[in-house]
């Protein structure tokens, strides 16, 4: 168990535990866990005064840097909880976030000063001229598990983003419930590559930060270059690496490039895999040079209203063999993962269903959306008196040995010709093919309503002019009629949003 029920009190035992331990890594220099609990407490002095508390909610706008850590520290110390802002966001955007959550205060760090200012008439700037001031300390509330720790933003169906509300509870039980899995501990060191708006990012500060680790703050061309995020992980001894399917694919593609071998020397005890749908063929070539003990491969499945990560599946050698399978595995053990109808009724092993998810993950609904909440959030009553759950919006199926694999979103389904489909299972089906590295679906209008399916397909190395061929054929002999892709292009890479998921929108444009 960790020493604490919240995320800041816990970092504040272990930098009182080791106050001289570097805590974080940057291109210019460290900052020890003594020093960033010192910042973030003369932060949370001033930001108590100001009227911070317990579910007040306050702007973080920092890029993956000191500040961003010293401001997320600092916010939840004096009670509140971060929402963060990217300063990489377009404006409308930016504005709409701060609309929308009413967030009465914004902490920033003086480079994003031309994104912020003006748009917020209250900001405290994290590396100011008085954050060395010495102040009497401000008095506060004993934190709790139940307070708000962190807003954050998801994409919304209707076009309206909407606040996801997680608490302190949600997270710590996410590190206890899974320590039997990864072991995390201070001798690990772990690579900030995600933005502090996706909440994978949550998993990489928090998992290092709680374990009195180290956590590398990478520069934001680091994270968009393979090249230059080989050369960190190996330089700085990383030991746990998180990424999206995309993202690590074109990390294994730089590092294999010429037939070489790029990860020599590299530190890697763990990947865990997350955000979007994983097809394990797509990692033959790191498992065909590593094995799949050191570093282990993990697939998570999750999603931000339920923390981070629902499930846990090691990926292994064997798993190269399936085609047409993304398994996520079993659920985290204080998770319950329900497979329904759209009636609400339990699908058979073997059927599709909508992933409902139950237990400690479970955020605590949706900022100022009450009835949205309330159609998402359901509360079930059980044999065991009853349970709050979330409806996902993801299907999934259940194997015969019990695990969980996942199919796609509920509302990517798109009907062509009368037929609903799938992308995701066609998707899985080409992939299967050798030549095909990665493949991806998308429905596209030919005019006048005719809709058809597009395939762009990224060859396997050495695969020659071939890959259509290939991915035609491996159509024809598994998919019926109605599933098979109208279209096939080849393309060269397969375009990236910030969160490092395929952009499907940019996709042959």
């Amino acid at each position: 168990m960790l020493p604490g029920s919240c995320l800041h009190t816990i970092f504040q035992d272990r930098a009182r535990r080791a106050p001289d331990r570097v805590a974080l890594s940057t291109p210019a220099g460290t900052v020890t866990y003594g020093e960033l609990d010192t910042l973030s407490d003369r932060l949370a002095g001033r930001l108590t005064r100001l009227g911070v508390g317990p579910d007040v909610i306050v702007g973080l706008c920092a890029r993956r840097s000191p500040e961003a850590i010293i401001g997320m520290l600092g916010i939840l110390k004096a009670g509140g909880a971060y929402l963060p802002i990217d300063p990489a966001y377009p404006a409308d955007r930016i504005e709409y976030l701060l609309a929308d959550s009413g967030a009465p205060i914004v902490v920033a760090a003086r480079d994003t000063a031309k994104v912020i200012d003006g748009r917020h008439p209250s900001v405290v700037w994290v590396d100011g001229d008085d954050t060395g001031a010495a102040e009497e300390p401000a008095v506060r509330r004993e934190p709790a598990g139940g307070d708000l720790a962190y807003v954050i933003y998801t994409s919304g169906s209707t076009g309206r983003p909407k606040g996801v509300l997680v608490e302190h509870r949600n997270v710590v039980r996410l590190f206890e419930r899974t320590h039997d899995w990864f072991h995390f501990d201070h001798t690990d060191t772990w690579a900030l590559f995600h933005s502090l708006s996706f909440d994978f990012s949550v998993w990489e500060i928090w998992g290092a930060l709680l374990y009195g680790g180290r956590l590398v703050l990478l520069p934001e061309m680091t994270s968009r270059s393979p090249a230059l995020l080989t050369s960190l992980l190996r330089s700085e001894r990383v030991t746990v690496l998180n990424q999206t399917p995309s993202a690590f694919h074109q990390l294994q593609t730089v590092m294999f490039d010429g037939g070489g071998d790029g990860t020599a020397d590299l530190a890697l005890r763990l990947v865990v895999f997350g955000g979007e749908r994983l097809e394990p063929r797509s990692l033959a070539p790191w498992i065909e040079r590593h094995g799949d003990r050191r570093p282990e491969l993990v697939n998570m499945y999750g999603i931000t209203e339920t923390t981070v990560h629902c499930t846990y599946r090691r990926i292994t050698a064997a798993d190269l063999r399936e085609t047409g399978v993304s398994p996520i595995g079993v659920p985290i053990p204080d998770l319950r993962v329900h497979l329904l109808d759209e009636d609400g009724t339990p699908v058979p092993d073997g059927e599709p269903g909508e992933m409902h998810i139950a237990g400690g993950g479970v955020a605590r609904g949706y900022l100022n959306r009450p009835e949205l909440t309330a159609e998402r959030f359901v509360s079930v009553v059980t044999g065991d008196g009853g349970e709050r759950r979330y409806r996902s919006g993801d299907r999934a199926v259940r194997l015969p040995n019990g695990d969980l694999a996942y199919l796609g979103r509920v509302d990517d389904q798109v009907k062509v010709r009368g037929f609903r489909i799938e992308p995701g299972e066609v998707e899985m089906c080409l992939a299967g093919a050798p030549e095909v590295a990665r493949a991806v679906v998308a429905p596209r209008d030919f005019g006048g309503g005719d809709l058809r399916l597009v395939a762009y397909l990224l060859p396997a190395a050495g695969a020659g002019d071939g890959v259509v061929a290939a991915a035609e054929r491996q159509a024809l002999t598994r998919l019926p009629r109605h599933l098979r892709p109208s279209v096939y292009k080849v393309v060269t890479e397969i375009p990236m949003t910030l969160q490092g998921k395929v952009d499907r929108d940019a996709l042959g444009k």
